[in-house]
């Protein structure tokens, strides 16, 4: 089972290993994905069109998508996944009407398991905001 979770800005900052100390550096969104997967649930595509939504509000703000992934697999193969990830995401989001010169993906490959390992399989979505 795929899950797809829009997380408020308060609940990212809880996540261990994340690089944030405020609610304005967290995502836009979070999309989650199963073991080994780097292939976007349908339910995805109601996260993608509210991020695609926000960024229309902010033209001219880039759109960061980091993929992550958990370290099952080595660093390689985990930063490869990373990158699959982040890339589908930034493609639904080129399909939903995001300019493709807007978008900007970093594979972050494996996060420390002090993360929930559902936790570590994710992509975040940043409007305005450069990869930290």
């Amino acid at each position: 089972m795929r899950r797809v979770f829009l997380m408020g800005l308060t609940a990212l900052p809880l996540l261990a290993g994340c690089a944030m100390t405020t609610p304005a550096a967290a995502p836009a969104a979070v999309v989650f994905f199963t073991e080994d997967s780097a292939e976007l649930d349908p339910s995805a595509q109601g996260v993608v069109g509210d991020v695609a939504r926000q960024a229309a509000a902010q033209p001219e703000a880039p759109v960061t998508v980091l993929g992550f992934a958990d370290p099952d697999g080595g660093r390689a193969y985990n930063r490869a996944l990373s990158a699959a990830r982040a890339e589908n995401v930034a493609e639904a989001l080129r399909q939903a009407g995001v300019a493709p010169a807007r978008i900007r993906t970093t594979p972050r490959g494996p996060v420390p398991f002090e993360m929930m390992p559902l936790e570590s399989r994710r992509v975040e979505i940043r409007i305005g905001q450069v990869a930290p």
